[in-house]
């Protein structure tokens, strides 16, 4: 169960976003087109060292209208959800795109969706902690910091471009998926949290936390 524990000065939106990419190289599309293009593709993982360069690499933005998107969206859907997870990345699929699934919780029916391009451009003061893993880290868990709400800007396969703010479990897994796209696996998320001090407080009912410096960025 998720819960809300940390509360710090509120985070600026990332300062450099990675650079747009017109089109998919021919070496993402032989990757896509690989295989029984019916099924899913196969997930990427930090044990092979090939694996851990694509995941540790930062992702390109990519065009809503490539004739190739389609087909990747299907595949990395089908992964996911083949393998019980709640978000995948293209990384995670060993495509250095800027596209995500996430499953969304805070929906009737908790629908996978499909993001092209997203960038958080917010987030808020209010922090949760709650346990991750990853399609990518096997046999791996810990508890992660992560902010409760976030502004996110996005584009879908109609080219249409959207912005909303979303709070909760589904937050924390857009920003588990996003980590990928600049390639940041949870691990290190616990790493720099664990660098910081915190101070316990009573608000509102619930524990909270609060961060004695004030200034670093988790």
């Amino acid at each position: 169960m998720w819960r809300v524990l940390f509360l710090i000065i509120s985070l600026p939106a990332l300062a450099q976003f990675p650079k747009l990419s017109h089109g998919l190289n021919e070496q993402e599309k032989a990757l896509i087109l690989s295989g029984d293009t019916t099924k899913m593709m196969r997930i990427t993982q930090t044990t092979d060292p090939d694996d851990l360069q694509i995941l540790s690499a930062i992702s390109q933005d990519i065009s809503p209208d490539d004739p190739l998107l389609p087909l990747l969206a299907k595949r990395m859907h089908l992964a996911v959800k083949q393998a019980g997870g709640v978000g995948i990345a293209a990384p995670q699929v060993g495509v250095n795109r800027n596209a995500i699934w996430v499953q969304r919780f805070d929906k009737p029916g908790q629908p996978f969706e499909f993001y092209i391009n997203p960038k958080i451009t917010w987030k808020s003061e209010l922090l949760q902690l709650g346990a991750e893993g990853c399609l990518s880290i096997p046999d791996t868990r810990d508890n992660v910091v992560r902010s409760y709400a976030i502004q996110l800007s996005y584009s879908q396969l109609n080219g249409t471009h959207h912005t909303e703010v979303i709070e909760g479990f589904t937050a924390v897994i857009f920003q588990h998926e996003i980590d990928h796209l600049y390639g940041i696996l949870f691990p290190q998320r616990v790493d720099e949290q664990n660098t910081q001090e915190f101070k316990k407080s009573e608000e509102k009912g619930k524990v909270l936390l609060y961060n004695k410096q004030n200034n670093k960025r988790l």
